[in-house]
């Protein structure tokens, strides 16, 4: 199918830029901060921030590409806004689908505004409110079973499967299934273990990993505003990654001053808990960066007060000079306004210059002139760290044109080495594998999908409809 709706951005564009000239907006810069230590820039405010959102195009006969040695599939299509995977011990993948937020008034103009222009690059496919268990039943890559595992669920995003318990956090709640391996579909209504916040949920993703013992659930609860707009009061238990006790449901937070954590995983060897976080937005195209860190427990990392450790915001009052005094610098910078949705470490099977360090799922920026992220990118480890720039592992969502055919978000990578990457503008999950694994990649069962391979994809006009959040931030 053809990918049929209209870009409608430009209809805002001569309005717009109105605004940002009277705000005295700074100028495009493409430069992008990596690593450690990134050079931060002096802030620069403007009545709104660049605004661009790729116009969408189909994928018709390309793929995404991947490094030499390796090859992308499309293992399922015509998805309802798929969002994390879980790979089960068996081998199926389950997938979490849903849309959330709503709640989140639009009390300025420039909401209003971020908004319609953020509606450019997302999809018009309900969300499906759904977990879908896919299975490649004979071993060829094909995928070619595909069941609802469980439905009319809210927003399903993190999953974890801890022995025979699985579970899934919504965007209100922390539940549990009862899992018995190789099962199609739940033997049942999930369990409530623990409510989750959910009023206004400006940023309404829930991240979720299991320790190492499995003894806790850690979920990532963003933030309700970019910079506090809607008062402190909006953010009590905001901004915040929780340990729960999954027995009893009782949690405690375990690290505050986190913006946005929008996927946790826990290292091998180390057991250490990790994140990539969406920083806060219209302090200029690069500040402040997107990032990835350990998590420490009892840790303050900065929001909203100061950024990457004591860099003050001179937005937020009253101001906290003893609590910036003890906020972490996060360990590795990501770039500004990338994005990241998906974290997963690597492991040997994956091969090559691969196999020691994390793979970051990019779903992209929409609040600077020159759109980054839009692709997979490899952070290489050395010695338990983050060591040297970001590597491409999955690119060409964005195109030379400046267009976009997709928008990564969680990232899972299995034991035998292939990397599940879910896709909530194509509503596809791709999967990476090695060529010379021992188990070789097969065709795929689809054809590559088009970036509209849903019909609800298109609104009745045609164009693409306001995101159910309005204006939700990065995610």
């Amino acid at each position: 199918m053809k990918f049929t709706r209209k870009h409608i951005g430009m209809r805002y564009a001569a309005p717009l830029t109105l605004l940002l000239l009277a705000g005295g907006t700074y100028a495009a810069d493409s430069g992008q901060q990596y690593g450690p230590n990134p050079e931060l820039p002096e802030p620069q405010r403007g009545l709104l921030p660049n605004m661009t959102v790729p116009e969408q195009a189909p994928w018709d006969d390309a793929k995404p590409a991947v490094p030499d040695g390796y090859t992308i599939t499309a293992i399922a299509t015509d998805l309802k806004v798929p969002r994390q995977t879980l790979v089960l011990p068996n081998g199926d993948i389950l997938v979490a689908e849903g849309k959330g937020g709503g709640k989140a008034p639009k009390s300025r103009p420039k909401d209003f505004i971020a908004g319609l222009i953020q509606s450019q690059g997302t999809t018009s496919v309900k969300g499906g409110d759904r977990l879908t268990l896919l299975r490649d039943g004979n071993g060829d890559g094909k995928y070619e079973e595909q069941t609802v595992f469980a439905d009319n669920l809210n927003a399903p995003y993190g999953l974890a499967l801890v022995d025979d318990d699985l579970y899934v956090a919504n965007q209100d709640s922390l539940v549990r299934f009862d899992y018995e391996t190789g099962q199609t579909e739940a033997s049942g209504p999930p369990e409530l273990v623990t409510p989750l916040p959910s009023e206004i949920n400006h940023h309404w993703t829930k991240a979720l990993t299991a320790s190492a013992d499995g003894d806790y659930l850690y979920v990532g609860i963003g933030s309700n505003s970019n910079i506090t707009e809607r008062g402190m009061a909006a953010e009590v238990n905001r901004a915040e990654i929780w340990e729960i006790d999954p027995e009893t449901g009782a949690h405690r937070a375990y690290a505050t001053g986190v913006r946005n954590p929008t996927a946790l995983t826990i290292q091998p060897d180390s057991d250490e808990l990790w994140a990539v976080v969406n920083e806060r937005d219209e302090l200029g195209p690069n500040l402040v960066p997107d990032y990835l860190t350990s998590i420490q427990e009892g840790g303050f990392y900065g929001w909203p007060y100061s950024y990457w450790g004591q860099h003050v915001d001179p937005r937020v009052k009253p101001e906290n000079p003893e609590l910036v005094e003890s906020a972490i610098a996060p360990d590795y910078s990501l770039g500004s306004h990338h994005a990241p949705l998906g974290v997963d470490f690597s492991n040997t099977a994956v091969g090559g210059e691969f196999t020691n360090g994390v793979f970051v799922g990019e779903h992209g920026s929409w609040n600077r002139a020159d759109p980054v992220g839009y692709k997979v990118v490899f952070v290489p480890f050395e010695n338990g760290e983050p060591s040297g720039d970001p590597v491409d592992f999955v690119s060409g969502f964005l195109t030379g044109e400046g267009k976009t055919r997709g928008r990564p978000v969680g990232v899972t990578v299995a034991p035998d080495g292939s990397v599940i990457i879910a896709d909530d503008m194509t509503n596809a999950i791709w999967r990476v594998t090695r060529d010379d694994a021992n188990a070789q990649p097969a065709e795929s069962a689809t054809e590559a999908p088009s970036a509209s391979s849903n019909e609800e994809a298109t609104s009745p006009e045609g164009e693409p409809e306001m995101p159910e959040d309005g204006y939700a931030g990065d995610a």
